[in-house]
């Protein structure tokens, strides 16, 4: 599994401490000093964990954070080292989805063992779904895994919680995507097995609790779309782990 890590920090003296503590803890070591140099490298290696500054040259860790959670491809764990350490700061770092944030001046060994937890945590969630005895059993999609066996989904390297009926209807997207599905046929897949009778207002309500937890704007959904007249698709390739 990649232990690859991006550092995106512009204080030349401090990345390369961090960088070589980093490397001495065993992980890839990807250093920038620019968020440009940042993305380049993490569009062409394989990065679990990015550690970057706020105040850059060429613009703010904010928005780089942003743009990264924007490709639901791929899942980082994002941690924040800056100077900006007002409640606000913090609080701005974390919504625009960061998973930790850390203030300078620092311990480095604090940092580390931060890192250390953070990557361990990452690992864990996703050896855990590897454990399946049947790989078939596993259905990836963007960033959400699902593994039928042990009946339970992952998004974004963290448990997501989901009704019974919720997560028989996104298996049953994960099963069919790119496939136009009508409401009888959700229906009859995801609700008639309990044998009980529902409407399809039942299919309407749980596609938007369904939406509120795996969409990034469930008005403006992206992964489960309506097609007018005909029902819902599923619109992102999936894939058997």
């Amino acid at each position: 599994m990649s232990k690859g890590i991006l550092l995106i920090e512009d204080d030349k003296s401090l990345n390369r401490a961090v960088s070589l503590k980093l490397s001495k803890e065993g992980y890839e070591v990807y250093s920038a000093e620019t968020l440009k140099e940042g993305w380049e490298l993490y569009q062409c290696q394989d990065i679990v964990l990015i550690i970057c500054d706020i105040g850059l040259p060429d613009g703010s860790g904010l928005d780089f954070c942003s743009k990264v959670r924007s490709i639901k491809e791929r899942t980082t764990v994002f941690l924040f080292l800056t100077a900006m350490d007002t409640e606000t700061d913090i609080i701005m770092g974390y919504e625009v989805g960061g998973d930790d944030y850390v203030t300078k001046p620092f311990s480095l060994a604090v940092l580390i063992s931060k890192v250390n937890a953070m990557m361990n945590r990452y690992c864990e969630n996703i050896l855990s779904i590897r454990k399946s005895k049947n790989d078939s059993c596993i259905i990836k999609s963007v960033d959400i895994i699902f593994d039928k066996e042990k009946k339970f989904v992952i998004k974004g390297g963290e448990q997501l919680f989901l009704t019974a009926n919720e997560q028989r209807l996104l298996l049953y997207f994960l099963e069919n995507p790119m496939k136009v599905l009508s409401k009888n046929q959700l229906l009859e897949a995801v609700w008639d097995v309990d044998g009980n009778f529902v409407d399809d207002n039942t299919v309407t309500v749980n596609i938007r609790r369904l939406r509120e937890k795996i969409e990034e704007n469930p008005s403006k959904p992206s992964i489960i779309k309506n097609i007018r007249g005909l029902g819902y698709i599923w619109e992102r390739k999936c894939e058997k782990l």
